[in-house]
């Protein structure tokens, strides 16, 4: 049986590895939640340095110095209740104890449902793609990175709600009227900017406005040695987060900051990368791994690029693809790029996805969770555990997620309302699921399938079968594009991707219909 312990506001989830604050997670790495849980299991009694470090860091060898670190970052989180400072004792030159209030062992029974945290009384933000004013589309994919790069460390701010990059990139071409893109893209302040490269140099001009008013709340211009890119973002986040009214204390919060990598080559080429991963292609995903590669090959240290490799090859297994490398070596770099920076919020939404795909459903979970208590406004990580969870059978809680995720990204990409309306179905909300479907910008011939099954589940035959032959056809061509054959069986074309359900009555709910709407029989008797 799983064990939790209740302690004053806070509750610890030993089998998830998660501290919750009331019902809300706590950013906090897995090395402090370890120590926490022996100093809970010994609560009044003192613990050694030796006993805790092979608790947080089982077989390895390490300084002291890294037990004090974590001792402090757990002192931290208690520091914001009254007294709470006081609750780890130092023992000098022998341990730890913990003396604060008593820690209550609950039943399994008693697990925390989690769900998003509500996003209303929150400063709302938007920050605009960059201009890029170096004379050169082909440096777009710079300007680009580091808005998003100032996207992802604003998002650490539980105190902020942040529309996800995707929807702010789809303002590209954007009004001059501010009060206009605040509307449409539902948010009270709008920071925008421009980047222009010369040589090692780079030149970033950035303002925060309130979007009610027009009114320029803060502008500042950095003037800088390309290396300095770094120092520059974390700049212009402190200086936003202490302009937002009400928002000054937080300016000086610590930040879970990802670490960065100090060869400015390996930084371009991971920019490079993510450009072309995002266009969701077997192609494109092999080019953007060479490039992730390389950055590791320039500097080994990089957290970042290991956890991109290890994306790469989790994606190509999603996308089905022939030539995927071995989800062994998606688990080699992941772990590289967790041992390097365990408070990496994507690197833990990338091991959440490939645990996933291995059947370790309760560590997938567990990194799910890690992920979203350290960013709470990552609308992808957020769609993505909506994704899983619809597969786990677990449809209402999907449904939470993938509605805080549209809420966080208000122009999703068309693989949310896949997500969302999954969800529906699984719901047997066949109607809702179809005018979701019909929301996207294209249909793919997952979407086709999709809504064969829901109009197959409301008795439109007809239109099932219109929809069950182009996925038929699209299927096919995607197979043959991939060098793999076509099944006899129209229903194979499906069952891989049934599979995923770990239910077989939910998997049965899927394919039972898709023979309802005319998936039967052999491809060959397609007309």
């Amino acid at each position: 049986m799983a064990t939790i312990y209740e302690f004053g506001p806070f509750r610890l989830e030993a089998d998830a590895d998660i501290l919750f604050r009331g019902a809300e997670p706590v950013a906090l790495g897995g090395r402090a939640v370890a120590l926490l849980r022996l100093l809970l299991e010994k609560a009044g009694k003192p613990v050694a340095k030796d006993a805790l470090m092979q608790a947080a860091w089982p077989g390895l060898a390490i300084e002291e110095s890294n037990l004090t670190v974590q001792v402090a970052a757990l002192r931290r989180v208690f520091a914001a209740v009254e007294g709470g400072s006081t609750w780890i004792e130092t023992l000098p030159r022998r341990g730890y104890r913990y003396v604060g209030p008593p820690a209550a062992t609950l039943s399994d029974g008693s697990r925390q449902t989690w769900f998003p945290s509500a996003t209303f009384d929150k400063p709302s933000i938007a920050v605009l793609p960059f201009l890029n004013l170096s004379g050169d589309s082909a440096q777009d994919y710079f300007s680009d990175g580091i808005t998003e790069d100032i996207i992802t460390e604003l998002s650490r701010f539980r105190s902020l709600f942040v529309v996800a990059s995707h929807s702010s990139f789809a303002c590209r071409t954007r009004s001059s009227d501010i009060r206009e893109v605040g509307r449409h893209l539902g948010v009270r302040y709008v920071v925008e900017g421009s980047a222009r490269r010369i040589g090692k140099r780079v030149r970033v001009t950035v303002q925060l406005l309130d979007a009610a008013s027009s009114f320029n709340l803060w502008t500042e211009r950095y003037d800088r040695e390309l290396e300095d890119i770094f120092a520059i973002q974390d700049e212009i986040v402190g200086k936003i987060v202490s302009a937002l009214p009400g928002r000054l204390e937080d300016a000086g919060r610590e930040i879970a900051r990802g670490k960065q990598t100090s060869n400015i080559t390996a930084y371009d080429l991971v920019l490079l990368g993510n450009e072309k991963w995002r266009q969701l292609t077997v192609r494109s995903m092999e080019e953007a791994q060479g490039c992730f590669k390389k950055a590791v090959g320039l500097d080994p240290a990089y957290a970042r690029a290991h956890a991109n490799v290890a994306w790469t090859i989790v994606c190509a297994a999603f996308l089905e693809s022939p030539a995927a490398p071995p989800l062994d070596d998606a688990r080699r770099e992941i772990e590289i790029a967790l041992d390097l920076d365990e408070n990496d919020a994507w690197s833990h939404g990338v091991f959440a996805q490939l645990l996933f795909l291995q059947d370790r459903d309760q560590e997938a979970e567990t990194h799910f969770e890690h992920a979203l208590a350290l960013n709470p406004n990552d609308a992808d990580v957020a769609a993505a555990f909506a994704n899983i969870l619809v597969y786990w059978g677990h449809w209402q809680e999907a449904l939470t997620w993938i509605r805080s995720a549209k809420q966080l990204n208000p122009f999703p990409p068309n693989i949310y309302h896949w997500y969302h309306a999954l969800a529906l179905y699984s719901a047997r909300e066949y109607e809702q699921a179809i005018n979701v479907l019909r929301e996207a910008r294209s249909s793919d011939r997952w979407s086709h399938a999709l809504l064969a099954a829901c109009y197959a589940q409301t008795n439109r035959l007809s239109e099932a079968n219109v929809e069950v032959r182009a996925f038929i056809r699209e299927r096919c061509l995607e197979l043959s594009e991939l060098g793999k054959a076509v099944p006899v069986n129209m229903l194979e074309l499906a069952r891989l991707r049934a599979a995923r359900y770990r239910n077989p009555i939910d998997r049965e709910h899927f394919l039972d219909w898709l023979r309802e709407a005319g998936l039967n029989g052999e491809v060959s008797d397609l007309a």
